[in-house]
């Protein structure tokens, strides 16, 4: 009797964990994925090495004081986090699913 208790929750709990869990931590991870790559994509595309020389004289006109608060609040860390999150939440948004 008590066999078939333990017997009867393990196989719910186990045909949660492969039916919800597993399938949703593999299509997250697949998002993190596109994503990953989707972000360096749309980088490339936006400012392409060639063209970044505007770019590069614009930065190069600020003046070390702004570079100073600049890295002190890692602006060059939180802007591809930001796009990424922003990145993420768009595609989160249209799985009907997840969504």
């Amino acid at each position: 009797m008590l066999y078939g208790i333990v017997l009867s929750a393990l196989n719910a709990t186990l045909a949660f964990v492969l039916k919800k869990v597993v399938v949703k931590a593999l299509l997250f991870g697949g998002l993190f994925f596109v994503v990953h790559e989707f972000t360096g994509l749309a980088m490339e595309k936006l400012f392409p090495s060639n063209g970044a020389t505007s770019l590069t004289n614009s930065f190069s006109s600020l003046t070390p004081e702004i570079w100073y608060f600049l890295d002190l609040t890692a602006v060059p860390l939180g802007v591809p986090m930001i796009l990424s999150a922003y990145v993420s939440r768009f595609i989160l948004r249209r799985i009907p699913i997840i969504g």
